[in-house]
């Protein structure tokens, strides 16, 4: 089922344009649509300004093309080395943006060149809009219609990113290429199958665990923010809201206002299980979580749901004298799920 459609498209653009930010709050795909203005005024108005400088030297011909293509043609310079800089240049600015002067793991180059070139896009529209009024030419104008129907697809591919992104309600924005804590190699290789499986690889699982600190929620941000970037419809949850709604029959009335709610999304993440160190013992356990799981009411329908999806289980730490992570993966077996299917990782 598609739940990013026209019709939520255009709902979400009416919620976006209509209404005050102030009461309503801002969202990511109002934010997008702000930043990219930002983007097109950028190139507007110094074209606007510049062209008011040299529109009466007698030396330059076609005041208004010169300041359209010099305006554009810095933001490209300056977005070059914002693109290129921080990220591929060993320098101080990559270690102050890496902490470490290395990446965990590797950014998304081909999406950072595609967010780089659709801004560049916006820039250059705002430069030949104000160029046209400054002085009109055919030819510009040409231009500016060929750069709105090239600009069409990036905009449609970015705006319905952003909503699958704020649909999935993380807690807070972070790329995996952010994530600098340690982990094992091994480790590492597990969520890049993770992240690679199939669309319909569905009912695998992930156990991370580790104790205060170690990243385990910002892993599996990054690695859900990645799956949503590639259009999944995933959801966090922390695990006492979600043992609150294996009850729920029927949506509440928060979750109408939502495209897809934990039962149907395609990555779910279950955040703070348990505390782990300095916090010992147990606060959700195997036993109440699966008694919790199959009520009388909703017991088999909610089985189904967590069998069939995928599924990010953020834990605390595996104390050997507790045996949490034999504990969860037999939880995990005993409602369906194959050993093959279960990957655990350990960030202590």
């Amino acid at each position: 089922m598609t739940y990013i459609n026209r019709k939520a498209i255009i709902t979400q653009l009416k919620n976006d344009l209509i209404g005050k930010d102030a009461y309503r709050g801002v969202t990511l795909t109002y934010s997008w649509l702000a930043n990219q203005f930002g983007h097109f005024s950028l190139g507007f108005i110094p074209t606007i300004v510049i062209y008011h400088f040299i529109r009466s030297n007698p030396n330059i011909a076609y005041p208004e093309l010169w300041a359209s293509i010099g305006v554009w043609s810095a933001w490209i310079l300056f977005e070059a080395y914002n693109f290129l800089g921080p990220l591929l240049l060993k320098t101080t600015t990559k270690r102050k943006a890496l902490n470490k002067g290395e990446y965990t793991f590797s950014p998304s180059w081909r999406n950072l060149t595609f967010d780089t070139l659709t801004d560049l896009m916006y820039f250059g529209m705002g430069a030949l809009a104000a160029s046209l009024i400054c002085g009109y030419h055919t030819e510009m104008l040409y231009t500016l219609i060929g750069m709105l129907i090239l600009v069409s697809y990036p905009a449609y591919y970015w705006y319905t990113t952003k909503m699958y992104l704020q649909n999935a309600e993380y807690p807070f924005q972070l790329r995996l290429s952010q994530w600098n804590q340690n982990i094992k190699p091994e480790h590492k290789e597990a969520v890049h199958r993770f992240l690679d499986m199939d669309a319909n690889q569905l009912g695998r699982h992930m156990l991370i665990f580790g104790s205060r600190g170690s990243g385990k929620t910002s892993l599996s941000v990054g690695i859900a923010t990645e799956a949503s970037i590639k259009s999944n419809c995933c959801s966090y949850i922390t695990a006492v809201k979600l043992l609150s709604l294996f009850f729920e029959r029927n949506p509440s009335q928060s979750q109408l206002n939502q495209l897809w709610s934990w039962r149907n999304c395609n990555l779910l993440v279950i955040d703070d299980i348990n505390p782990g160190r300095p916090v010992k013992g147990d606060i959700i356990t195997t036993a109440l979580f699966y008694e919790l799981l199959n009520n009388v009411d909703c017991g088999s329908d909610n089985i189904k749901h967590i069998r069939e999806k995928n599924i990010i289980w953020v834990m605390g730490s595996d104390d050997p004298t507790n045996l949490l992570e034999e504990k969860w993966e037999s939880l995990l077996q005993q409602i369906g799920i194959p050993k093959s299917h279960i990957t655990t990782i350990n960030l202590d």
